[in-house]
This record gives C-alpha cells, sequence and structure tokens, in this order.
C-alpha cells in the first residue's frame, strides 16, 4: 500500500472520496445539551440525535454508502423466494469471504443468536481472543460461559504491540484440558476486538488458534465484523503480507474458520448480516434456524435493497482507499491526543478512538462508572456522543453483584466517509479542554437497571452536582460559544 505524503511534511489523513450529499447536523446551547442528559439518564444511548452534534456512538449501521451502493439498491428483485438480489449477495460472499454456503440474518446479533442456539448449551464454554456484549448475552442466555484469552500485553493501554487482539495459544490449550473438548461448542475469533480498543490479531495468531482447532477437533468461528480493517492492519503491520492486497489477505483469514459470521451494519457499509460455510455439515444445521428466527432463507429479515448495497459493499472491502479512511483518521486523532499526554489506546486500531477514563477520571471509582462519566462529560461540553466501553457494559454475576471491567473506554466510533478533518479537529480541542479540567467530572449511579444489556436501556444519575460546575467552567473559558 502506498502512502500519500505532504511536501509540507505534515502528517495528515486524505479522503480518497468526495462528498455528493451532505446531511445538516446542529450543534445545541451547552444548557440544552444539560438538559438532554438528564432527560435522558446520563446514558448517551438514550440522547435524541437532535441535540448530538457528531454521532460517534457506534460504526454499525452509520458508516456512509457509496454512489454505487445507493444505485445498487435500485434494482432490487422483492420476491419473497428465489430473488436474484440474494443470488447476487451470496456470489459476493463467496468471492470475497471463499465461503460457498450463506445463511442471510437481519444483523450481526441475529448470526449470534443462531449460532448460541444451534451450539451453545448449558455448562458450554466458549474460548475467544475477548468478548463482545451481545456475543456474550447469548451465549450466556443459552446456560453456556466464556473464557477471555489475551496476552497480558491486551491490557496495556500505552502500548507499541501491533496484534494486542491475539488469543493467548496456551491459555486456550490449558483451557481446553481442563474444560474438556467434548464441552466447548467453538472458539471464537473477533476480527479487531471492539472492547478493548479494536485492537486486531495477526494471521500467524488465527493460523496457531486453527491448529489448536484442528488438534481437539472443535469448530473456529470467526466474527467478521471489522475484517477489512483487521486485514489492512495485517498488511500494514505483519511482515509477511507487505507486499500483498486486501483480497488476499481476507482469503487467507476466511480460510481459517470453519464458520464466518458478520454485521453488514461494519463489514459492508450496510444494514444486515449473514452467516457463511464452506461445510455443508454446518449449514444444515444451522438452515432450519433462519426461517424460524429471521425470515426466509433467500432475505433472512432484510430488505432486497439493503441486501445489493450488502454485495457491492463486500466487494467495496476489496479496495484498500476505501477501507484506509477510517483508521487513518483514527491513528490521526490517537496521535494527536497523545502528543498533550491524554491517556488513550495505543497503537490506534480500528473502529474508533478510545480514552482511557481509568486514567483521565481516576478520583471516580468502579462503582461509579468512571467511563460513563467521562462519556457523558464529553457529551456536555461539544455535543460529541460517544460509547461507554467499561463496567456500564459489563453484565452482573448470577449474584446480583457488580462485575468490574478490565478497562474503562469511552469510545469516539469514526465510521467510514463521515467526518471531515476539522470536526476531528474540533474533537480533539474539546477532548483536550475536558483532560484540563478532568477534576470537575463526578461518577454516576443507575436508578433504572435492566437486567440484560443494561447500557444500551439503563438510566443513570449524577452522584452530585458536577455537571453544573462543569457546565459553569465551560461557559468562564467559552463565553457564548457553543
Amino acid at each position: 500500500m502506498q502512502e500519500i505524503k505532504f511536501y509540507s511534511g505534515e502528517k495528515l489523513p486524505l479522503e480518497q472520496h468526495k462528498a455528493r450529499i451532505v446531511q445538516k447536523i446542529n450543534l445545541v446551547p451547552i444548557e440544552r445539551r444539560l438538559e438532554a442528559l438528564y432527560e435522558g439518564g446520563f446514558n448517551t444511548f438514550q440522547l435524541n440525535t437532535r441535540d448530538v452534534f457528531l454521532d460517534m456512538l457506534t460504526d454499525s449501521g452509520t458508516n456512509a454508502m457509496s454512489d454505487n451502493q445507493l444505485a445498487s439498491m435500485m434494482h432490487a428483485d422483492d420476491a419473497y423466494a428465489g430473488s436474484q438480489s440474494f443470488i447476487r449477495l451470496q456470489k459476493a460472499v463467496e468471492d470475497v469471504l471463499g465461503k460457498k454456503y450463506l445463511l442471510p440474518v437481519h444483523q450481526g446479533r441475529a448470526a449470534e443468536n443462531l449460532i448460541s442456539v444451534a451450539y451453545v448449551k448449558k455448562g458450554s464454554l466458549v474460548p475467544m481472543n475477548y468478548h463482545f456484549t451481545t456475543a456474550m448475552a447469548h451465549i450466556t442466555d443459552k446456560g453456556g460461559q466464556i473464557a477471555e484469552l489475551l496476552y497480558d500485553e491486551a491490557y496495556v493501554v500505552n502500548s507499541s504491540h501491533p496484534f494486542k487482539g491475539n488469543m493467548n495459544i496456551e491459555k486456550l490449550e490449558e483451557v481446553i484440558i481442563q474444560k474438556g473438548a467434548k464441552n466447548i461448542p467453538f472458539i471464537r475469533m473477533e476480527a479487531s476486538t471492539n472492547l478493548i480498543g479494536g485492537q486486531p490479531f495477526s494471521m500467524q495468531n488465527l493460523r496457531d488458534v486453527r491448529a489448536i482447532a484442528d488438534k481437539y477437533q472443535i469448530r473456529l468461528v470467526l466474527d467478521c465484523s471489522l475484517l477489512g480493517e483487521n486485514a489492512f492492519l495485517i498488511l500494514e503491520r505483519e511482515e509477511e503480507f507487505k507486499d500483498s492486497d486486501m483480497g488476499t489477505v481476507i482469503k487467507a483469514m476466511t480460510d481459517l474458520a470453519d464458520l464466518c459470521y458478520f454485521s453488514a451494519r461494519k463489514l459492508s457499509s450496510s444494514r444486515g448480516g449473514g452467516i457463511a460455510t464452506n461445510s455443508i455439515e454446518i449449514y444444515r444445521e444451522l438452515e432450519a434456524l433462519v426461517p424460524l428466527y429471521e425470515g426466509f432463507l433467500t432475505y433472512g429479515g432484510m430488505s432486497v435493497r439493503e441486501i445489493e448495497a450488502m454485495a457491492v459493499g463486500l466487494y467495496e472491502t476489496l479496495d484498500d482507499s476505501i477501507i484506509r479512511q477510517s483508521p487513518s483518521f483514527i491513528k490521526y486523532l490517537v496521535e494527536e491526543l497523545d502528543k498533550k499526554g491524554i491517556p488513550v489506546i495505543k497503537p490506534a486500531g480500528v473502529l474508533g478512538v478510545h480514552l482511557d477514563a481509568m486514567q483521565i477520571c481516576s478520583h471516580i471509582p468502579q462503582s461509579r462508572y468512571p467511563a460513563g462519566s467521562l462519556a457523558a462529560a464529553l457529551f456536555l461540553v461539544s455535543g460529541v456522543r460517544g460509547m461507554e466501553r467499561g463496567s456500564m457494559s459489563n453484565q452482573r454475576d448470577e449474584y446480583g453483584n457488580e462485575t468490574f471491567a478490565d478497562m474503562e473506554l469511552v469510545r469516539l466510533a469514526i465510521p467510514r466517509r463521515v467526518f471531515t478533518l476539522s470536526q476531528i479537529k474540533y474533537v480533539e480541542d474539546r477532548v483536550t479542554w475536558l483532560y484540563e479540567n478532568r477534576g470537575l467530572i463526578g461518577g454516576l449511579k443507575f436508578n433504572y437497571e435492566p437486567p440484560v444489556l443494561r447500557f444500551f436501556m439503563g438510566k443513570l444519575e449524577p452522584v452530585n452536582n458536577w455537571p453544573q460546575k462543569l457546565l459553569a467552567k465551560f461557559k468562564e473559558d467559552f463565553g457564548d460559544s457553543l
């Protein structure tokens, strides 16, 4: 991959696309943002977009579609069964992911549900490089448990390790021996671990996991939702593939998995999802679950227009000029914040920039949700909506006790082709100001806590009047500025 350099020597990410459709966004006054926080229970998921300036909650379903994707939606075949749109998607999956059999589902967590229904039972254990919230919820809902098997380096915030998403091979074999292979329905690898800062795994690590899976005859399941970005970082960081291309790396990864599943909201900048395999046995094990839970086998709960856009988006995943935009913006913002001494996950990964709330809000105990507090504070002073990725995103144990997260992060997602560089610099400015005034941020406590996936629907409140103090300091420094 060739780098585009500036004569000035500046290291700036250069967009390799142009904007042809735009959407107006509004920056409301800070007083309104404080009202919005109280209305939403200090949970950024509960904010209304009329109050949000830059929406960095997630890259799921928020990536900008290309002109070719939008055009493809106009020739969709809306037949209930046997749709030609599905045939085109099936071919794209085979061409890009190298998998012959495709089971469509309405999104990634639907795939997780079907896989868990088919394979997980009470007493099952699923080893993984790290959990994703919905994957863990589906597994535990079926009576199973998970084992997160990362190397210690993964939890080091300021690191230069290129593949912090690698699975710990020694621990994997140890867990299999202790639990018994018959009690492990599958090993799950997540391409670019979401909850520890969007960190990738290496191709060699995936090969090593495959070898263990073969040794003990256990299925290897690959979450491909951020496969393109993981492949991009393999091209950048793994010596063996420095002269390779996206298509070769992607297929090398998927060839190692018995079963792949994905959220199209991430993988192909569309909506929907799928489960893909080359095993007719696995296909038959899952086939009947699609019409039971999702829809017929040629639409799986998706609009055929989305199916057409997904097919085009999968092919676009092979274009590194499309994939590189988000990681390059993430790298830029990580490096700029790091220069100012702001604790942020390094090296820059994919999906977004991850602020280390454990350090930034070291005065807030985990029982008062420092990452959730930091996310709320950032929205208050900027209108930027990020996502808590810490103890709020965990679930209580079977006895109702809090389970504290390994890391307390605020994720600022940077979807593909959505934000401009000036908007990224605005984020840098407001995060810098907030860091300098971090002592004003206080904790949160739940006043409504759902039993499952509480970070989506829960409502919280500040433990004291810290939001008012932060607002007053903002007005002192910024005056009438929004």
